[in-house]
């Protein structure tokens, strides 16, 4: 019996050890067709022209795994911008098939952490990726020119780094960091930027105490569509967004949050609850969003920078409250990778998902 014992952990030791083997026989081939098919994936040289917006991040500071921090990317045409950029933002840019390195600037609404602790990964991709040979555009308000110089401050070692180890004639010297961009809004809006087919307008939002805050309207071939960044319902916004056929707004669902709120204070940590408390007076609710979606005769509303997290569908509804009721058009609740597309001299709006 013993040898018969011995004999069969022999067998199965042999089966076992054929069984790694085959796996990683299998394994590394599955990973060579997935590096194959899945490396330098690119979806902007499929896009029809057209004005389009992918969310790169529909998530806040509190934590969500299936979301990353605020970030938009905007495509007119060949142009190709990215509005904020938030945790895990360039990432998500990488898995909808747009590379940093075809990124032609970035625009900033405001300087909250949570719209611009991704840059640092967006400044070293779109050098990296497009051997670019000038720093990175970064547009915003008064304040940019502080919050870029302190990433190409914190990133100056890691480039050296890079120099050192890869060679200019793959990472640039020249190309490094970023370049900050700042602009004036003397009245409620102005034009920051415009070329190509292309007018991007700057108007100002009620994100009180944060100021300066900001919001952008794309123009493109006869479609439009605005960003409202961080805020609270806004009469400027309402009127400089005027006509656009989609609006990217930010929501937070006061019903909901109270429940967190609630329940940190049970916990004894009023510090926290109070956080809380006090981030449900500069946010839009969904329902505000949809009552300035309707005002501004926009035909889509889709809610981002959406609080509290939502970790699966099932929770919209409860989320969304009386926001469909409010608004003619359609309400979305927006996801990662979600793209909308706005053809030229159209009214239709397209979408799918790039992740």
């Amino acid at each position: 019996m013993k040898r018969i014992a011995v004999g069969l952990l022999a067998v199965v030791a042999i089966g076992v050890a054929a069984a790694v083997t085959f796996q990683k026989q299998i394994g590394a081939a599955i990973f060579e067709r997935a590096a194959q098919g899945g490396q330098g994936r690119d979806e902007l040289a499929s896009l029809p022209d057209g004005l389009h917006v992918g969310l790169c991040g529909t998530g806040s500071p509190m934590p969500n795994p299936r979301r990353a921090g605020p970030c938009n990317v905007v495509i007119a045409g060949r142009q190709v911008f990215v509005v904020d950029m938030g945790e895990n933002g360039n990432r998500n840019l990488n898995l909808m098939g747009i590379s940093a390195g075809d990124v032609d600037a970035l625009l900033l609404t405001h300087f909250h952490s949570d719209h611009i602790d991704g840059i640092g990964p967006l400044m070293l991709y779109h050098w990296t990726r497009g051997t670019r040979t000038a720093p990175l555009p970064v547009h915003g308000p008064e304040g940019v020119e502080q919050v870029v110089a302190g990433f190409n401050a914190a990133y100056a070692l890691d480039h050296s780094y890079r120099i050192a180890h890869h060679g200019e004639q793959v990472v640039p010297r020249s190309g490094g960091g970023a370049a900050a961009r700042p602009f004036a809004i003397p009245d409620n809006s102005a034009t920051v930027m415009q070329g190509g087919g292309l007018t991007v307008t700057a108007f100002k939002v009620d994100h009180d105490p944060i100021k300066p805050a900001v919001g952008y309207r794309f123009d493109y071939k006869g479609r439009a569509l605005c960003i409202s960044g961080d805020a609270a319902k806004s009469a400027n916004l309402i009127a400089t967004c005027k006509g656009a056929d989609l609006i990217v707004h930010d929501a937070l669902q006061p019903r909901l949050l109270a429940h967190v709120e609630a329940a940190f204070a049970a916990q004894g940590s009023a510090n926290t609850a109070k956080i809380f408390r006090d981030i449900q007076d500069y946010h839009a609710s969904p329902e505000q969003a949809a009552e300035s979606a309707q005002e501004a005769g926009a035909r889509m509303l889709v809610l981002s920078h959406l609080v509290p997290p939502l970790p699966f569908a099932y929770l919209y509804p409860a989320f969304l409250g009386d926001a469909p009721a409010r608004f003619d058009g359609t309400v979305v609740v927006g996801e990662d990778g979600m793209l909308f597309s706005l053809p030229p001299q159209s009214t239709a709006i397209d979408r799918r998902t790039l992740m």
